[in-house]
């Protein structure tokens, strides 16, 4: 079973910036997208970020201008770069790859990002 590996979460001031990584365990194959997703204490899970086969990326409104997905193929790593950081990016962030015509779904565990004010 393939699992996936998050890293790079931790404590930052406002303004700051992160990089998180998400690293299979193996190399995958037949990828559809490469995703970050996140959730707040007493919210929602949010997709934060979502990167296709192709390289086409899309971000929340709530992060487009702060944030980078992007990916290595070769190694099946997905990154979030994240910069100008706010209070309210506060939350665990997830990775999710999604691969074949099934849709096969695999998570990571999360790690958590916090913003101080």
């Amino acid at each position: 079973q393939v699992q996936l590996v998050e890293s790079g979460g931790g404590l930052v001031q406002a303004g700051g910036s992160l990089r998180l990584s998400c690293a299979a365990s193996e190399i995958m194959y037949r990828i559809n997208v490469m995703d970050w997703y996140r959730q707040a204490p007493g919210k929602q899970r949010e997709l934060v970020a979502t990167i296709t086969r192709y390289g086409n990326t899309v971000y929340a409104d709530s992060v487009r201008g702060r944030f980078t997905i992007s990916k290595d193929n070769a190694k099946t790593t997905v990154y979030l770069q994240m910069n100008y950081l706010k209070p309210e990016d506060t939350a665990v962030y997830s990775c999710h790859i999604s691969t074949g015509l099934e849709a096969h779904n695999y998570w990571g565990q999360g790690t958590q990002v916090t913003v101080s004010s």
